[in-house]
């Protein structure tokens, strides 16, 4: 199986405003409407290049260009629909929103490298782990829903740097 980009390390969103507008793409093709608010908070992860959390979301949105009073339930909406349609990802495990290297496909689970030291976290595109999870799962005779699989430890950086 040849290496996929998303397990470089180095592999992050670049171009802040070319994603949202492949997410624009996508939703015109799916039939959805990313409005003004979705588009900003999209863009602020994106722009973001590691984990974010939603009140420091909330505090970007409320001081940008004509943001008006924002309030959390209109961020965490967003974010909503945004993980809901598979353009961003939650990491559970420190509560925080990184954007999605794939914003034309569908949600999908993906396993997530964690730094505790500098907070960067690498979505590892390797289907092979995700299926092996679910086949584990389905021989016990559990039926998964969802995954979730974030390792943490110390990037190769700050393993260096120790």
């Amino acid at each position: 199986m040849a290496e996929h980009a998303c397990t470089d390390p180095k592999h992050h969103v670049h171009d802040a405003s070319g994603f949202v507008r492949a997410v624009e793409r996508a939703c015109h093709e799916r039939g959805l409407r990313l409005t003004p608010i979705r588009a900003r908070v999209l863009g602020l992860i994106a722009d973001g290049g590691r984990p974010i959390k939603a009140y420091d979301l909330l505090d970007q949105v409320r001081n940008g260009e004509g943001a008006g009073a924002a309030a959390p339930p209109t961020v965490y909406r967003a974010l909503d629909f945004l993980l809901a349609n598979g353009f961003i990802h939650k990491l559970e495990s420190v509560n925080a929103f990184v954007a999605c290297h794939h914003p034309s496909t569908a949600q999908h689970s993906v396993p997530f490298l964690i730094c505790d030291r500098c907070h960067n976290a690498v979505e590892l595109e390797d289907e092979r782990v995700v299926a092996q999870l679910d086949e584990r799962a389905r021989a016990l005779g559990f039926m998964p829903q969802a995954q979730t699989l974030e390792v943490h430890g110390l990037c190769a950086d700050c393993a260096r740097a120790a």
